[in-house]
């Protein structure tokens, strides 16, 4: 198995440095759709999880009254970490009304193998929107969008083959079902984007909310993957709390997020954050999951090297645009603003990454790159104030 991660992380990786850059350098198309306000990929995200939860139920009546509560008879074939049901008063008064609970079988994996690539992928392009919807618009309507669903689920099928269990081949059949038809959303739905009026400027205020938005929608991700995917609906009591801050910070934080000032305190070194953001999250589109894989299933070696290849070219692409035409002096003071932004980073994420122990690594990734990212933006919003006046800057 870890020579399939391996492979898929560094072949998706060329052909993402090989594709994004064109992408990138092409022009924002004009929106052709725009009439249904509600064809939002945050609309389909929530959908999809309401329906991974909705099969959960079912599979924990299903296990209830057809295998008397255990699910010993597929956990056998998975790691540990899965299965932890909901045994509470409430769910047994569920199971013991419901009619037919035969029915549910395919509540057994077969649902989540249709689940989980759409669960991803509209996470994934949720936050790019976020970032800037024209690029969003760009990358879900590309060719990108099949490249990526190849590459996610041809690791997610290495991993099924690896845990081999009485459903993998169906799992396998249906996973690939989910991979045509995913991008074909991905691009209806990037269909209805309204266009933006003008050029998409940055400010400290913007970023700072978009990082925010992203780690609330991180929380949430995790609690899904722990609570649902890894069918640990017993587990959800304990998250609820988490959970349910990190829905309040979401929603206000994208509540807020339009009506903030465009780009009045962007400078080079803000400026080269976000610029340097919207080629990172290109680059990892089609990559993203094998890199995360190979940590685990793969070489990690492998995974660490592919995601510093992909960072160091946003970075490089990212940098010869904002500082194309900026004098010598200023790219000096540049780099000092980027030297002690990366140093204070480096501290308050690793201080964060060991505040406390995570069950999985993730969480702890997630918090720590969440307070880099907004100490970073905070000391170049800060240093390019006290540098020089600010001056209006693009991304697109």
């Amino acid at each position: 198995m870890a020579i399939g991660v391996d492979a898929a992380a560094m072949a998706s990786t060329a052909l993402s440095l090989a594709i994004a850059p064109r992408l990138m350098r092409c022009t924002a198309e004009a929106a052709l759709g725009g009439k249904r306000a509600w064809a939002r990929p945050e609309a389909f995200l929530l959908l999809v999880v309401a329906l991974v939860y909705v099969n959960q139920l079912l599979f924990t009546v299903y296990v209830m009254r057809v295998h008397g509560g255990g699910p010993s008879f597929i956990a056998k074939y998975l790691p540990e970490g899965w299965f932890a049901l909901a045994d509470g008063s409430a769910m047994r008064g569920i199971a013991e009304r419901f009619p037919w609970p035969g029915l549910l079988e395919p509540s057994v994996l077969r649902v989540q193998a249709f689940l989980e690539l759409p669960l991803v992928l509209l996470a994934y392009v949720t936050v790019l929107r976020w970032l800037d919807r024209d690029l969003y618009r760009r990358v879900a309507r590309s060719w990108l969008v099949w490249a990526a669903s190849a590459s996610y689920t041809f690791v997610f099928c290495v991993v099924e083959w690896d845990l081999h269990n009485p459903y993998t081949v169906d799992d396998i059949v249906i996973r690939i079902c989910s991979a045509l038809a995913t991008p074909l959303l991905l691009r209806w739905l990037a269909a209805q984007e309204q266009g933006q009026d003008g050029p998409k400027t940055v400010s400290f205020a913007q970023m700072l909310f978009f990082a925010v938005s992203v780690w609330a929608l991180g929380h949430l991700v995790l609690t899904v993957y722990d609570t649902a995917l890894l069918y640990n609906l017993g587990h959800l009591d304990g998250r609820l709390p988490g959970a349910a801050v990190a829905l309040c910070v979401l929603v206000a934080a994208r509540l807020v997020s339009p009506r903030l000032s465009h780009g009045e305190d962007a400078d080079i070194a803000l400026s080269s954050i976000a610029g340097g953001l919207r080629w990172a999250l290109v680059l990892f589109f089609v990559p993203a999951l094998a890199i995360r894989y190979g940590v685990n299933f793969g070489t990690p070696i492998v995974a660490v090297l592919a995601a510093l290849i992909v960072c160091l070219t946003a970075a490089a692409c990212a940098l010869r645009e904002e500082l194309a035409g900026t004098e010598a002096k200023r790219i000096a003071l540049w780099g000092v603003q980027a030297f002690a932004a990366l140093s204070a980073a480096g501290v308050s994420g690793y201080l964060a990454l060991n505040l406390v122990t995570d069950t999985y690594y993730e969480a702890g990734l997630l918090r720590a790159a969440g307070v880099s990212f907004a100490v970073v933006i905070a000391v170049c919003a800060l240093t390019d104030h006290w540098i020089s006046r600010p001056r209006s800057r693009t991304t697109s």
